[in-house]
Formats: structure tokens, C-alpha cells, sequence
């Protein structure tokens, strides 16, 4: 097959459906190549839709990310926006499109078919759901009715502790609204475990906003004077005068499922490791796909961009190899081999980031792992400024290979998750980290770094250098906790029943330990708790430590309302 005069045709632009355009032009001149898109923009920054919003972004110009007129003339790719495509006929390679603003319909024949649809938002059918007031954010007519509604509104409810909902409820606190945050389940930022969110819900209630956990709508009513009701699952009423529905997203496969495309357990489109479907002839892309877990290997749906632009290379790709191979079976050079699911969000000035899977979705896939707690500073701790970053790192016990990460600070945080997750992306392992050659000055990181921090405690404890106690057994075991912390930290705050003996003054009391009694040993963040154990496991002692101390605890306690 010869790729000259071949036509591409593309439904939904945005991330996957633009990019797989502008990667066909690039690897065929010769291709007619055509995106039709159902909404009045082609390709957009959705992401940046909170901050225009709250009018950090001011103009809304900035959020377009390419016109029609650019692709046109740029890479001479024909665009139709406000274009529905209706059916796709795929024995006769075909589809139907309707023009939305004339109603006119037509069809339009293709050599490829590229589904690029996208998701939409989660509007559950509760009584009053259609009620105005009531909005979801997923392109810039949706900001441009919220940004109006706010003009005469002082009280805003979030629906949902995502991304979506945390980046609105600062952007709206910011615009001056008395802002309520409703989650049904017991932690904001379900990618995190409970611990590590717990940071993200204390700075949302730090700045004003109302946090309601484990909590869900049930009804919406309008009210007389204007403003909406909300009855909660709890029997609480609350009185709104706008809501923002941040659920999560589920695919749009309703073209591809009436066209009879694999479909998953998850209702997204199957996708084998080039984006072509169950067609031969067609392909798909973006958050319209199901994806494979690298780590897990469990189908998941991940609405997020970077996967999206990466899967429409991958699809593009694709394609003209398959025009220019007389068998189909030949494999293009470039395949999609799954997520890790990096992700990241700025709350308040607190930013929240994490990859691979979290200690949830380990113990239900039934993998044996483990996990470290630090809390190193961004950089030198005698340079001025230094701020903590709060790391949790899951990985395997039998040979150290990353599992995950999740981290919490002000500054550098991203950095520190994406070493970690280009780290993971090569199948590295606990103790590669510990050996990674980072850059260091006392204003940018450390002589160790947190990433080596990370990997130095982890692979500490599968060299069998370091025990770790296990943080949920803490409440009921019978070991002996002993606090080496100073006694006025220890006086400003301990976990109940621990004994206090400071590390400076361990080797003269090492007669008041017990060698019968298991000891668990903590501190502030963890360091000292290990200069203490090897020190006492040296001395014939059976020691562990809780990982990163108290730091963690307070987080821990945090979660169940005990702070």
C-alpha cells in the first residue's frame, strides 16, 4: 500500500486527536487529513480551566492552544469544529457528520479512522441534577457559564476532592466565595493514600474552605429566594448558590460502542499497544481508551494529557506504517506501553504529586510490598529557605523494584516524582535511586538528595540493615516504644506509653532496655530512630523502627481525626 492520497480522518481534537494530526502531516505530506470536532475549539488547554476561572489566566485567548486557521495553513489539515460525527459505517469505511449549526448532514469515507472523543463529565441522575446552578467544567463554554454564575454568587459547593475540586476551590476562595468541599469518600485526592492527602485537607481547611469527608449528595433543590439546596447522604442540608460537579469523568464511547469496537470493563475503548482498535481501520486515542498499568498491569482509565499527546504520536505513527506495509501484522516503530499515572496539583501553594500505584491499589492487586516514610528538605538544611517534602515510597520485597511514589511539600516536589517516575519507566529499582547522580547546590537539592534519601532508607531495610515496624500494628503490639527525640520534644508532644531516652544518652542506658522485648523506635522524621538501631542492634538488641516518625504519625492520626 502507498500512504499517497490516503485519507485520515479524526473525531475530537483537543490533546490526542491534535497531536495525532499534526504527527500524520509530519510523516506524510501527501495524506488528506481531516479532525472534526463537536465543539467550538479545536484544540485547548482544559487543564488550564480552573485558573481561567479564578482569572489567573486572564485571557481566554491564552487557553487555545491552535486555531482552524493554524492548522490550515500550518499543516494544511482541514478542521471542522461545531461537527458531530453521528455513525461510523465500517464495512463501507464511512462515517456520518452532521453540522451542528445548520443541521446539515453528510458523509465522509476514510482510509483511517482515528476516535480522539474524550470523556465527560460524571452528572449522576439525582432529583434536581438539571437544575441551573449546576455545572461542570470540562472545556471553555463550561468556564465561560461559571465565570458569569460567580458575578453574582458568594457561596460555591464543590462535588468531589480530585483534581478538578481542589484546583477550583482555591480559584474560587481566591475570587472572594465562601467555598464547601463535599467528597464521598474519607480523603480528598484519591490517587494518594489517606496519609499523604491528609497534607492537601489540612492547607484546604487552613485557607477557608469547608471540608465534608465520606459524605455524598443525595438531591438538589432550588430555593425560593434564589440558590440551590443540597440534602446530603448524612441528612445535612446545605444552601449553595452555585455548585461545581467534579465526580471524575467516564468515557465518551457511545460512537464507538454503537459501531460495535471492543469496549472494556471500565467502558472505555481496547486499544492494543499501537491505539488500533478492534478494526483494523480504526484507531483511538486519549481519555476516550482504556489503559494498561505498567505496574499492576490492570486496565484503568487516565484522563490526563501527557498520555493523550503520547498516545496520538503512537496512533499516527501507526497508521502510515500500516499504509506503507503490505501486512498488516508488521509492528510500527513506536507503541503506548501503558501509565504510571503521574500526576501532580497545586493546592494553595502546597503542591501534591505522585506515580505508579498507591498501598490501596497494592493490596487489592494482592502484591507483597513495602513502604518508607521521609521528610527531607527541598534543599541543604543550612541554606536559608529550606522546606520539608513529605515522600512515601512503595516498592517490592523481593528485589526492590518501584512500586510507587507520592509527595507533599511547597517546593521541588515535582522534580523529586518525576526523577522517580523516569526512574520506574526504565524498571529501576530502590537501590538505583540511591545511586542516581543528581545535581546538587546548597539553594537547589542536597549532597543527598531526597530521591537518594528515599532509595538509601529502602534499600537500607531489604539489605536487612534496617527493620521497619509496621505503623498499623502500632495500636496492638507489645513491643516497647522508645522516643529518642530531646525531652523538650518529646514534652511537647509523644505517642502514648512511648519511653523517652534521648540518642545522646542511649549507650549510658542501654542496661534499662529489655533483650527479651521487641523495641520499636521513633523520632522526629526518622534519622535518629536509625542512628539509635544500629546502634542497639549492634548491642544484641531486637529493634525496628517506625518510618519517618513522628512526622508520619501526626499525618496518620490526621486522616482519623485524632489531631
Amino acid at each position: 500500500m502507498n500512504a499517497a492520497n490516503k485519507r485520515i480522518l479524526i473525531v475530537g481534537g483537543v490533546a490526542g486527536g491534535a497531536t495525532c494530526a499534526a504527527r500524520a502531516r509530519r510523516l506524510c505530506e501527501t495524506c488528506e487529513i481531516v479532525v472534526f470536532e463537536r465543539g467550538p475549539h479545536v484544540s485547548f488547554a482544559n487543564c488550564g480551566l480552573p485558573y481561567f476561572v479564578g482569572d489567573v489566566i486572564e485571557s481566554e485567548a491564552n487557553l487555545l492552544v491552535a486555531s482552524p486557521d493554524l492548522f490550515q495553513h500550518r499543516f494544511n489539515i482541514e478542521v471542522h469544529t461545531e461537527t458531530e460525527v453521528t455513525r461510523i459505517d465500517r464495512q463501507a469505511r464511512v462515517i456520518e457528520v452532521r453540522d451542528l449549526k445548520t443541521g446539515a448532514t453528510r458523509e465522509e469515507s476514510y482510509d483511517a479512522l482515528v476516535l480522539a472523543t474524550g470523556a465527560q463529565p460524571i452528572r449522576p441522575p439525582l432529583p434536581g441534577i438539571d437544575l441551573s446552578g449546576i455545572y461542570g467544567l470540562r472545556n471553555i463554554p463550561d468556564s465561560r457559564k461559571i465565570k458569569a454564575a460567580i458575578e453574582h454568587a458568594s457561596r460555591a459547593l464543590i462535588v468531589g476532592g480530585g483534581f478538578i475540586g481542589l484546583e477550583m476551590a482555591e480559584n474560587l476562595v481566591g475570587l472572594g466565595l465562601d467555598v464547601t468541599l463535599l467528597e464521598l469518600a474519607d480523603q480528598v485526592m484519591p490517587p494518594l493514600d489517606p496519609e499523604m492527602a491528609g497534607y492537601a485537607a489540612e492547607r484546604l481547611t487552613a485557607n477557608g474552605v469547608k471540608l465534608i469527608l465520606g459524605e455524598a449528595v443525595e438531591a438538589f433543590e432550588q430555593l425560593p429566594e434564589g440558590g440551590l439546596s443540597v440534602r446530603t447522604s448524612k441528612g445535612a442540608t446545605l444552601s449553595t448558590d452555585l455548585v461545581i460537579l467534579g465526580i471524575g469523568v467516564r468515557p465518551d464511547a457511545a460512537l464507538a460502542r454503537d459501531a460495535g469496537l471492543e469496549l472494556g470493563e471500565l467502558g472505555g475503548i481496547r486499544v492494543d499497544p499501537y491505539q488500533r482498535t478492534s478494526d483494523e481501520a480504526i484507531w483511538a486515542v486519549g481519555d476516550v481508551v482504556e489503559v494498561k498499568n505498567r505496574i499492576s498491569g490492570q486496565w484503568q482509565l487516565v484522563p490526563l494529557a501527557g498520555p493523550a499527546n503520547r498516545q496520538g504520536r503512537v496512533a499516527a505513527t501507526a497508521i502510515l506504517h500500516q499504509f506503507a506495509c503490505q501486512e498488516i501484522g508488521t509492528q510500527p516503530p513506536l507503541d503506548f506501553e501503558g501509565v504510571l499515572g503521574t500526576a501532580v496539583c497545586g493546592v494553595f501553594g502546597l503542591t501534591v504529586a505522585c506515580t505508579g500505584v498507591n498501598e490501596k491499589q497494592l493490596q487489592r492487586s494482592g502484591m507483597d510490598f513495602e513502604k518508607v516514610y521521609l521528610h527531607p528538605g527541598h534543599h541543604a538544611s543550612y541554606f536559608p529557605g529550606a522546606r520539608p517534602i513529605h515522600i512515601k515510597l512503595l516498592f517490592a520485597k523481593a528485589d526492590g523494584r518501584i512500586f510507587g511514589a507520592q509527595a507533599v511539600g511547597e517546593l521541588d516536589v515535582t522534580r523529586v516524582i518525576d526523577v522517580i517516575a523516569t526512574a520506574m519507566m526504565q524498571g529501576a529499582s530502590v537501590f538505583d535511586l540511591e545511586d542516581l547522580e543528581l545535581c546538587y547546590a546548597p539553594q537547589f537539592g542536597a549532597a543527598k538528595d531526597p530521591v537518594n534519601m528515599a532509595g538509601m532508607v529502602a534499600a537500607n531495610h531489604l539489605r536487612g540493615d534496617l527493620q521497619l515496624a509496621d505503623w498499623d500494628a502500632l495500636g496492638s503490639t507489645a513491643a516497647l516504644l522508645v522516643d529518642v527525640r530531646s525531652d523538650a520534644e518529646y514534652a511537647g508532644g509523644h505517642i502514648p506509653d512511648a519511653q523517652n531516652i534521648p540518642l545522646e544518652s542511649l549507650r549510658d542506658r542501654l542496661h534499662e532496655l529489655p533483650r527479651t522485648r521487641e523495641i520499636w523506635l521513633i523520632c522526629g522524621v526518622g534519622q535518629r530512630a536509625y542512628y539509635a538501631y544500629r546502634l542497639l542492634e549492634q548491642n544484641g538488641l531486637q529493634v525496628k523502627v517506625l518510618s519517618g516518625g513522628m512526622q508520619t504519625h501526626q499525618a496518620r492520626m490526621r486522616t482519623v481525626g485524632q489531631l
